[in-house]
């Protein structure tokens, strides 16, 4: 293998034995003479250094590409994904850009697929390298929706790895907000943080493990990978926060391509020393043993002078690295894309430092010949929902939608977006301004958006007093925040199940209209009032400034049927020990007789038995699922994998003979795709998503 440019600053060659070794050099790698001119900074960056540990990286990022490919790229659901044929609004970076036809996007995907194996396997690298890159930006691209900080990642090590270059950087978890526990909240009720629970109670685990844990962690790992002295300990804490992630989060490969990175922090001859321990018979078949590294024309060796190529070289690493460190900080040229956090989101250092939930969303068309109005359902014609908190997506989805409308009868609409949002467990709050048509509203990448409404961030501090609210409230009992702006109303529907709903003012004045009545009651900070259920309401905000309220309801239906689960559960309960002596009514049989004959024809069954039972055996599968050895969730797992895996390279097949040969007949390729669709057996996540949606509420 050739010498090539290291992938990162090394910090210590290999020295002769009679050389003496600076404490600079010891540290990091070369002696301040070495940056002293620019010919020496040449020298340095272009100096030769033992590839090794970069193949192994190169190897390991190539077979992470390889598998992420069939996951979170989308291979395996290409065909659910890009909906050939179908109007579906998309929310490409350039509007210009637009998905292939279905078979072309397959062979799209298969480039990259080979390029990721070419890159593993070191077979016609440059190639590979291209291959892989060029369609993995043009996926990337193509929608906005699935941006996040690890697929810019990727794409970014693609190129490096074409030039032999990589580089990374961390400063974003300063935000406020993360600092003070309120980003990542909800992950310290999840599993991995119940060891913690028995010597610290739950904020402090929230605010000095998630929060205070995740924020040394990124501000330290990279300086302790680097020294000697403290790289073990890193080692360590690295790779847990890396397998942690892999549990917390639904992201691929990207913890495992992250411990992947990990060796090329030691010295780059390190597999050519770990390999040289095995015994001398298996030396043959292991990697880098032998033969030893060969001179290579990339390297500026002590006897011959840099060329030109060593210094475009140079200017170009340098040009990138204040690139990299200039990106997160260029808001001030992409305007456009600033909403309340800046820059392009999707793909920006601030992954995870903010946390949105969304309350209310509305969308309103307006027929701009006849003047009639309708409501659309949030999310028609596309299948994402990151469109509510970007200006540029909500622009590209109202542009679409005017586009499709006309094919139902409505002349020159005009969109209208009520999105109500929260973030970081603030007020909830409008996003966007309602008023404005989003069809003829202005939107440019290099301007503030007009129609964008502030985040109240004077209103923060209220974020303790909602913690004090919340935790006087019994279990049954929700609350949620509310933020206005002055001139502004919100129109609600209180459905019939929330038979217990009051509204009170914490700040500001409001009107409240209910609409049936036509009647209007003020109400001042301090003031509440019962919202009749099943009838429309409008809360007006009269103040100068901001008003705050709070909806505090019960879903009386749910706390209902949560009842007479608990008093089935007793008499259940009462059954199996024998402490029931009364005869069980027909209807009641089914808890005797048990789950098996729950679906007989010529069971009479009441409804909320029927409801009882059907939550019972499924909690009883996830408990089972839950208590499952190590074996058996491995098998799952590469079961899961197998089937997704599967059909990915069956339809990518398929595809590909059709562009080769034509496509079938209809009833050849109808058997062929369900052949491809054969389902794997049931998930616990599955189950979990169905038992949520049954009882009402989701847990981590």
């Amino acid at each position: 293998m050739a010498l090539k440019k290291s992938s990162k600053e090394n910090k210590q060659e290999a020295l002769a034995p009679s050389e003496q070794t600076s404490t600079m050099k010891r540290l990091f790698g070369f002696e301040k003479e070495d940056i002293s001119s620019w010919h020496r900074l040449v020298c340095l960056l272009n100096r030769p250094t033992d590839p090794a540990s970069l193949g192994i990286f190169r190897f390991l990022f190539g077979m992470m590409m390889a598998l992420d490919i069939t996951q979170e790229r989308g291979l395996s659901h290409l065909d659910y994904k890009y909906l050939d044929g179908a109007p579906v609004c998309r929310f490409p970076l350039f509007n210009f850009l637009k998905p292939l036809p279905m078979d072309w996007m397959f062979f799209v995907y298969f480039v990259m697929f080979l390029g990721a194996v070419g890159i593993m396997l070191g077979c016609f690298y440059r190639l590979a390298c291209l291959m892989f890159i060029s369609t993995y930006w043009y996926v990337f691209f193509l929608d906005k929706t699935t941006w996040n900080n690890h697929s810019y990642l990727y794409g970014l090590i693609g190129f490096q790895l074409t030039l032999m270059d990589t580089l990374n950087a961390h400063f974003k978890k300063l935000d406020a907000d993360w600092v003070e526990g309120y980003s990542m909240k909800y992950l310290v009720h999840h599993w991995l943080f119940d060891p913690f629970k028995l010597i610290l109670p739950v904020e402090l685990i929230n605010l000095m493990v998630v929060h205070g844990g995740g924020l040394i962690l990124d501000l330290t790992a990279g300086y302790l990978l680097f020294f000697d002295a403290t790289r073990p300990v890193a080692f360590f804490f690295v790779s847990y926060f890396h397998c942690m992630n892999s549990q917390l989060f639904s992201i691929g490969m990207f913890s495992y391509t992250m411990l992947a990175t990990s060796p090329l922090f030691c010295y780059p001859d390190w597999p050519r020393r770990f390999f040289g321990r095995f015994p001398e018979f298996l030396q043959p078949i292991l990697p880098f043993v032998s033969p030893a590294p060969i001179p290579s024309s990339s390297c500026v060796y002590p006897k011959p002078p840099s060329g030109f190529k060593h210094k475009f070289r140079a200017i170009f690493t340098i040009l990138y690295i204040m690139e990299q460190f200039f990106l997160p900080y260029s808001h001030f040229l992409t305007q456009g894309y600033n909403n309340w956090t800046n820059g392009l989101y999707g793909y920006s250092w601030d992954m995870m430092v903010h946390a949105r939930s969304h309350q209310h969303v509305k969308i309103t068309y307006r027929d701009g010949v006849t003047g009639e109005m309708g409501y659309l359902n949030p999310g028609v014609f596309t299948q994402s929902r990151r469109w509510k908190d970007h200006g540029d997506m909500l622009k590209q989805y109202a542009t679409c939608l005017s586009e499709n409308l006309p094919r139902f009868k409505i002349s020159e609409p005009e969109i209208y977006f009520d999105i109500w949002v929260s973030i970081n467990d603030r007020f909830q709050q409008r996003i966007f301004d309602p008023r404005v048509d989003l069809v003829k509203a202005d939107w440019s990448p290099f301007r503030p958006n007009s129609w964008l409404m502030p985040l109240l961030v004077d209103l923060s501090p209220w974020r303790t007093k909602f913690e004090e609210i919340e935790g006087s409230l019994d279990n049954q009992t929700e609350v949620v925040f509310i933020a206005d702006f002055p001139g502004l109303y919100l129109e609600n529907f209180v459905s019939e199940d929330l038979g217990n709903t009051s509204v009170q003012v914490l700040e500001g004045l409001v009107n409240v209209e209910i609409v049936d009545e036509k009647k209007n009651y003020s109400l001042q900070p301090g003031e509440k009032m019962q919202i009749p259920a099943g009838a429309y309401h409008k809360v007006y905000t009269v103040s100068e400034g901001p008003s705050c309220y709070m909806y505090i309801y019960v879903n009386t239906t749910e706390a209902e049927l949560q009842r007479n689960f608990t008093k089935l559960s007793e008499l259940q309960e009462k059954v199996r020990n024998g402490t029931e002596t009364e005869p069980l009514p027909l209807e009641l049989q089914p808890l005797i007789t048990g789950l098996d004959n729950l679906d007989s024809d010529h069971s009479v069954i009441d409804p909320v038995v029927r409801l009882f039972l059907k939550r019972q055996k499924r909690m009883q599968e996830v408990k089972k699922r839950r208590e499952a050895s190590m074996v058996e969730r491995f098998q799952r797992f590469a079961s899961k994998k197998y089937y997704s895996i599967r059909r990915g390279f069956l339809m990518t097949a398929i595809a590909l003979r059709n562009l080769a040969v034509g496509l079938p007949p209809l009833e050849q390729l109808t058997r062929e795709v369900a052949y491809a669709n054969m389902k794997e057996p049931e998930t616990e996540n599955d189950q979990d998503e169905r038992l949520n949606d049954e009882v009402g509420h989701g847990e981590l």
